[in-house]
This record gives C-alpha cells, structure tokens and sequence, in this order.
C-alpha cells in the first residue's frame, strides 16, 4: 500500500512578495519601516535608507557610512537615526533626498557608540531614543531637551499620545510635561523585557520579548491570555504593531511572523517554510493598504495580510498539479497529476493520498450528491477517504447528467462517450455510445438526444443519439473554426464556444454560431491565453481565463445584461495550467483555483478594484543615455540642444504581489499616440530634435486606469546655428561673402578676358599648324595614290608577264610540233631563254617592294627556311594570283605549282584546314 502525506500543515497563507538584498541593492538587515503620505515605503539599513514606490528601489548612503536604525516619516520629512548620528532627509527639486544632521546643526554631545534605536512624532516634537538617553526635538523652536537615564533604555512606544519607555530593572516610565514618570515598578514585569504597549480595555497591555502579554489595570500586572502566552512561551518576541482591527502582528528572533487576533487567538503563523526569506523580524509595520512590510535579518518581506488570495504552495511537491477539486460537507478534495488527495474541511491539517488513485486525475463533479473522479485510469466513485473503480473505460474527461433521465449519465472520454447506469441506488458503467471515436473532453446537451462535442484540433461536431443512448444516429462537423486550447460550456442556458477568434453562442435554429461581442472583447485577441469557459454548479457564474485577468460574468441585477467582472490577477501569477483551469465554489463567494504549485482562494467579498495614482520619481537629461542628470521635477526645465537623451521613470505605489501595473506613455510633440502597454517603468527618448514637448504616462493597475496622467512639459532649444543671432550673423556674413564674391568676380573675369585673348592668339598658331598638317595629309595622299598606281602597275606588268610567257609557251608547243627540228630547237632554246629571263623577276621584285616593301623581310623572318623560289611563289600568292596564272611565270606546269605550293605549306607549318593564299594576303 503507497500512502502520500504532506510533511508540514496544510495552511492557505496571504500573498508574500520578497526583496532580497540584490533586489534592493543593499545589506541584509532591516531595522525600522515607515510609508510617507505618498505612499512611499522608507526602510532604514545598514547601508542607508532605502526608498521603495513600488516599482523601484534607490538606495541613500548613511552620512556617516553607519547603520541606520530608526526611521519615522512627519510630514515631508523622513527623520532618522543610526550611529552617532539623527537628522532628517527632505526631497529636493529633483525628486531625490538631501540630508540634515541634527546633531551636527545643534552641535549636540553624542556618546561614543551611541546608536539611535527609535524616533517617534508627537504634538510637534520628535523623540530620538539611544540606550541611555532621549532626546526630545521641538521643531517649530528648533530646540532639544534631553532625558537622561542610568539604566539602558531599550525601547520606548507612543500610546495613544503618550510617551512610554521602560529602564532595565527599574520599571515603566512615562513622559509628562518633559518630565520622566514612574508608571509601574512592578517585580512581574520590570525584570522582563518590554517589547511593545498597546492601549487595553482597562489600562495598559504589555507586549513581553519572552513571556507573552501583560495587563496593567489600577497599578496590578497580571497575565493577559494565558492560553496565548503559554503559546508564545517558545518564541522570542523582536517586533510588533496593532493594526486597525485591533488583532497583533508579532515579529519573532527565530520563527517569523505571529497574528493574533484582539482576543488573543492564534489567526496565522508564517515562517520560512511558508515562504518567507527569513525567520528574523527586526521590524514590522502595517502600510496604508492593510499590507504588512517586515524587515527581516535578510532582506524584506511584504505580507498582503488583507488581500483577498489566499495560497496554499505544495513546496514538497508531493500534489502536483492541481486539475481539479471538491468539497462535501467534511472534505476538500484535489485531483491531480498525482492523485486524488483530501483534508478535513476548515483545518490546516496535511493532505492526505486516496488510495488507488495514483496517476492523473481529469475531474471532480458531484451529481446527485455523489462525487465522481473522472481518471486516466478510468471512473471512480469517492465515498470520505475511500475510492471505488466503477468504470475501467481509461481516460474519462467529465460526467454530465441527462435532463429526463435521472438514472443515467453520460460521460466524456478518450474514446468517444459512455453511459453510467444507476442500479439499486448504486452506479456503474452501462455502454459505450457506439458510433463516435472522437476523443470528448468537453460535451454539452443540446437538448435530451444531442449533444455538441468540441475537440480542439478536430473542430465543434453536433452528435444524435437514439432513445436508448447505446448509437450515434447521425453527427456532422458544425461551420466554426477548430481552435487551439478551446472549450464549450453552457451558461444561462446557452451553449458557448471559445477559441483565440472570440466566444460564440450556438443558435440550435441555424445550427451556427454566433459572436459574443462583450466577451470576446475580454478573452480574444491579445488577451486570449486559454479558450477554458467553466460554469459554477449552480449555474450563476461563467468563469474564463484572459492574460491579464479573470473574467467571471453573472446575471444583471437591474437588467437582463449581464455583469462581466474582472479578478485582476495575470496568467504569470497565477500559475494555473493552461486550458486545464479549473476554480471550485467553497461557498460564501470564496473559489479555489488550481495552480501548478497547489492552489489559490480568492475571496471575492474582499476583491475591491481601486484606482491608484501613478508618480513621476525622476527625470534624467544629459548627452549620452547612460550618463544622465537629475532635472527638476515641478518646474518646466528648458535643455539645451546638446542634453538631448531625456528619461522618465515613474511607478504607482501598488505592493500587493499579485498584482500587475502596466504603463503607457506618450511624447506629445513627437509620438502623439499612447505606446504599447508595458510593465517598464521608465522610458529613454534618445536624440531629441529641438522643439516643445510634453510628457504624459498613465497606468492600470488592478485592471484599473490610474485616477490621474501625469504630465510633464520641456523644451529642447534649437542649436546655436539656427537661433536668433545666429541668423543675424548669417545675413551679414552673406552680405560680406557676396560682396568678397563680387570682388573676386571681377578679378576673375579679368583673368578670363586676358585668358582669352592668349587662346585667340594660341587657337590662330594651331589653325596655321592645322593647315600644315592639311598640306601633309594632301601630299601623303598624291603619295599613296602613287603607290596605288604603282601596284595598278604593277598587277598589269604582271598580267603582261603571264600572258607573255602563255604566249611563248604556246609558240613553243606549236613549234616542238614543226619537222623541221633544228630550226625549230634554235626558236625553242631562244623563247626558253626569255623565259626563263630573270630580268623579268628583278624587275617584278623591285616594282613589288615599292608597293609592298616590308612584305619579304616579315614573311623571311617568320619563316627563314623558305628559298628565293619560295619568296617569288609567295609574292605571287601576295598578289591573290591563282596556280593557273602562277605556272606560266615559273614555266612549269600547274600541277607543279600546287606541289610548290604543297611544299610551301609545310615549311610554313599551316594546318590543313588553313587556306595559304589567305595566310599570305594577312600578313
């Protein structure tokens, strides 16, 4: 058998919101509190004071770098008082305070070591109390009495506009007319050490360090509640006040913080194992807001005593997270990721595992007055402390009833729908409704025969089932969007639908759905989180769940529209899980709220929504973001163009821990429209142009607009280049730079007058040079016509040649035909011989080089291995001649020619392909 137990009890504690030393940027302890009439929260350190206005921490040095240890708030001024030393702290213009040492202005003599434990105010006076004296401050006569005192003086406490103090084994003493009096010398009480004295029904109560409470009526000390100072027996009290209520709130050396109600009943203990950063109280005090502030040995603490949360943390982790809960007359239930788990109703007594139910719980309902555990296991029925497995169909999401049939009832789960039956007073599963596998987590009736059933990622399907509930006669998929984290739930007997596009009510006529415009103004958008919509059990409040917020929507009073009410507490606090919310009607407008940590109450009695005031606590301005001075805070400040990075900061004085303050700001002049919500507060403008600004913020807080905008109006003047005398100084400098200009002008165009008469003179030489260069041009034109005369010449000579030698050769054939053969031989010796003449190729060379003269080095020095024969083959190619008009000149035949040319070409190296009469020509 696995039993589960919480090891500590299980108390449902006030919101606690924690400082810690690197929060407020100082040491660990913290010796006295006070709030000034703005709200603003004063904490003396060993450090300096700390100035908290709730959205920020500054820290002011001690002036004489010791422990500050009293601190009272009198109108503007923040007296305090630490080593050696007492004074007051007054705001100057830039919103940041300045000290004044009074014993230094009275010149006052101050015992080595002497410490300044308390300061109280009274009827124009300020007390400032060390161990071994008092030193009364008249402040309209700016003068000091002083009370003297042998025996240490450990504290000394304002009741009801009379000064008390107790010496060390002496007694009581009260303060008249400037005089020490003795009140009570009484062995019970002057050896204990007085903490505290409060104002009782009948005389004095003393509050002791280590004995409890004492009453002092007509001269007698007796026990005040001894039941409670049995109680108090173990604890060391440091700290106390009274607050409104007239209920104690007692600060301890080693377990935290005690309340006590004014009859003396134990209300609430919270120590470190409930949440607070330190079981030391050095001090306590109650702010305006009914919040308790304690300044602990390590750090500081803000207990929202009056707020209407309530937390119960699982810090062993034993719970998990909470997905559901229930309460019957004798038990609080929670279902969880763990388990199913109880205590007795109205007790702190620990948590306690139902066995069986290990493993996931999905829900709690209770219909006709039996409670049923919806589990991934399957179906229970939860009779006190034992649990009966009724179903073992795994995953059952929730139990509904069904309107005429009260013996049966029908449930969601991973696998569609079942029915439970009621047999002989007596529960358990009947069927599966056959015909639909969707998984049905959330399901509404419709009317008794169909039902909607949503699946966030498969859509909203409107399901018929027959008489019987055993089949699915016909279902079909309704014209709406699928969303993520999506629900159904009914309300004032309309079936809505939310997902991140809105809620929608179901119209059965049309079958369609149909927008919420009021709510969906509240849980869509930017404000959707989760699409979860819950209904109480009685059926009066709808409840959802926004980012900021939860909205829960009850009948009007006055009217048949209904309320729509906001719990201003953000999805980041309230740690729910998302689309598993869940909240259980307690009774007496008190709801739990599952969280991932345990659970919250709200008490909605006690949810008052006031709109607070937001604060201007600093403008900086300088040239650079980083390194910024203070500016005044009341009077319009005018920064020159160079101090251009302006920044705000400004807070509201909200300290309850859950909630949430946001802020919009706007620079009119430059950003005229209201920036995005943020939780930043402050905002840096960077680079200003000169101009007129104004400066507003607002806040919400609450989930309420603040009561006021703050304001705030500067100028940014222009630079120096564009003021008044600046522009003065232009118009002269132009004036003088257009009459320089002038001046250069016409010393310039001088210039130019001279410049153009040496051009006129340099243009006549180059037309005379141009005109030469002409006369060139012509002759180098008569010249080249020469040379295309000379190769007209030259290509006739040639042809001339050719046709000669074609001549010769042919009276040669005719000749060698001729039988007269010596006559003949002599003909054909002398024709042989004129042709083969080789005048007629000096003659043709010479006339060549004259037209093409470079011809023959180039193509010998491109190819020196060519003969003569070979240059004349080439010069011939030159002239584009064929190898018909090529033999006659060398008297050869053509085919001769092609193989001179043949032979040509492979000295020239040319490939194949490459044409030799054009290699020739290209040269």
């Amino acid at each position: 058998m696995v039993v589960f137990t919480i090891a500590t009890d299980a108390q449902e504690i006030p919101p606690i919101q924690i400082f810690t030393p690197q929060d407020y940027g100082a040491e660990d302890q913290n010796w006295a509190i006070d709030q000034s009439l703005d709200n603003y929260i004063y904490v003396t350190n060993n450090k300096g004071l700390l100035e908290y206005n709730g959205a920020s921490w500054t820290l002011y040095n001690a002036p004489n770098s010791g422990i500050l240890r009293s601190v009272r708030i009198v109108g503007d001024k923040i007296y305090t008082g630490g080593y050696m030393d007492f004074g007051f702290w007054t705001k100057n213009e830039q919103g940041r305070l300045v000290y004044s040492s009074l014993v230094k202005h009275k010149d006052l003599s101050i015992k080595v070591e002497e410490d300044f434990w308390g300061i109280i105010n009274i009827e124009g006076y300020v007390l400032f109390q060390s161990f071994e004296k008092i030193y009364i401050y008249n402040i309209a006569e700016d003068s000091f009495d002083i009370i003297h005192s042998d025996s240490r003086i450990n504290k000394m406490f304002n009741v009801n506009g009379s000064i008390y103090f107790q010496k060390t084994d002496l007694g009581i003493y009260r303060i008249e007319n400037g005089e020490q009096t003795l009140v009570s010398s009484s062995e019970i009480i002057k050896r204990k050490e007085v903490v505290n004295i409060f104002k009782s029904n009948s005389g004095l109560l003393f509050l002791t360090k280590e004995d409890g409470f004492f009453d002092l009526t007509n001269g007698e000390i007796h026990p005040w509640n001894q039941d409670l100072n049995n109680l108090l027996k173990g604890f060391s009290i440091y700290s106390s006040a009274r607050l409104n209520d007239e209920s104690f709130v007692l600060g301890t050396i080693a377990n935290g913080m005690l309340h006590v109600d004014k009859n003396g009943k134990l209300l609430l203990q919270i120590n470190q194992s409930y949440g607070l950063s330190n079981n030391t109280v050095l001090s306590l005090m109650d702010d305006s807001f009914g919040n308790i502030w304690l300044g602990l040995d390590n750090g500081i603490n803000v207990v929202n005593l009056n707020s209407p949360y309530k937390v119960y943390t699982d810090k062993q982790g034993v719970l998990g997270t909470v997905y559901a809960s229930a309460k019957t007359d004798n038990y609080l239930y929670l279902g969880t990721n763990q388990g199913l788990f109880y205590k007795l109703i109205d007790t702190n007594d620990q948590f306690k595992f139902i066995e069986g139910t290990k493993g996931q719980v999905w829900s709690l309902a209770i219909v006709q007055s039996t409670l049923f555990c919806g589990h991934d296991k399957g179906t229970f029925i939860i009779n006190g402390t034992q649990a009966k497995k009724i179903s073992s169909e795994i995953g059952t999401w929730g139990v509904k009833e069904v309107k005429g049939f009260p013996n049966l009832l029908v449930q969601g789960n991973y696998k569609g729908l079942n029915v439970l039956e009621r047999v002989d007073d007596a529960w358990r599963y009947r069927n599966k409704i056959e015909g639909f596998n969707t998984s049905s987590r959330y399901f509404e009736f419709v009317n008794s025969n169909e039902l909607l059933v949503n699946h966030e990622h498969k859509g909203v399907f409107k399901i018929k089932v027959d008489a019987d509930f055993r089949k699915v006669i016909d279902y079909s998929k309704l014209p709406i969007s699928k969303g993520d984290k999506s629900s159904i739930a009914t309300y004032n007997n309309r079936i809505l639908y939310n997902y991140e596009e809105g809620v929608f009510g179901y119209d059965s006529t049309s079958e369609t759905f149909v927008k919420d415009t009021v709510l969906s103004k509240l849980l869509s958008g930017e404000n959707y989180f989760s699409g979860k919509l819950l209904s109480d059990s009685n059926g009066k409040k709808l409840w959802g769940f926004s980012k900021d917020a939860i909205i829960y929507v009850e009948p009007g009073k006055l009217s048949s529209e209904p309320l729509v009410n906001l719990v201003p507490i953000s999805s980041e606090v309230r740690k729910s899980k998302t689309a598993f919310e869940n909240i259980h009607d307690l009774s007496n407008n008190n709801y739990l709220i599952g969280t991932t940590e345990g659970y919250l109450i709200i008490d909605l009695n006690k949810l008052e929504l006031k709109a607070l005031d937001i604060n201007l606590n600093r403008v900086g301005f300088g040239k650079h973001p980083d390194e910024l001075f203070p500016s005044d805070l009341v009077k319009p400040e005018l920064f020159s163009n160079k101090n251009n990075n302006i920044k705000f900061q400004y807070s509201v004085t909200n300290f309850s821990k859950f909630a949430t303050t946001s802020y919009q700001y706007r620079l009119i002049g430059l950003y005229d429209n209201w920036s995005n919500w943020s939780l930043s507060s402050e905002v840096v403008f960077k680079n200003l142009t000169h101009g007129d600004y104004t400066f507003e913020a607002r806040a919400r807080s609450n989930g309420m607009m603040s009561n006021n905008v703050l304001s705030y109006s500067f100028t940014i003047e222009k630079p120096w280049y564009i003021k008044p005398l600046a522009i003065v100084s232009y118009f002269i400098f132009a004036i003088l730079f257009i009459y320089i200009l002038y001046y250069f002008n016409r010393k310039h165009y001088k210039k130019q007058q001279q410049k153009l008469i040496a051009n006129k003179e340099r243009e006549l030489k180059l037309e005379q040079l141009e005109n030469q260069r002409q006369l060139i041009q012509i002759k180098n034109k008569n010249l080249q016509q020469n040379i295309d005369n000379k190769s007209r010449e030259l290509g006739m000579a040639t042809m001339n040649l050719v046709k000669r030698n074609e001549l010769l050769n042919n009276i040669k054939s005719e000749l060698s035909k001729s039988k007269s053969l010596n006559d003949v031989n002599k003909v054909v010796k002398r024709i042989n011989s004129s042709i083969n003449d080789t005048n007629d190729w000096e003659l043709f060379e010479e006339a060549f080089n004259n037209v093409d003269k470079d011809f023959m080095k180039k193509i010998k020095a491109i190819h020196p291995s060519i003969t003569p024969n070979d240059l004349r083959l080439c010069a011939y190619l030159r002239l584009n001649l064929s190898s018909k008009e090529i033999a006659p000149l060398f008297n050869i035949s053509h085919k001769s020619v092609e193989v001179k040319r043949y032979r040509l070409r492979k000295k020239m190296g040319l490939d194949h392909e490459q044409s030799l009469s054009n290699y020739i020509i290209e040269l």
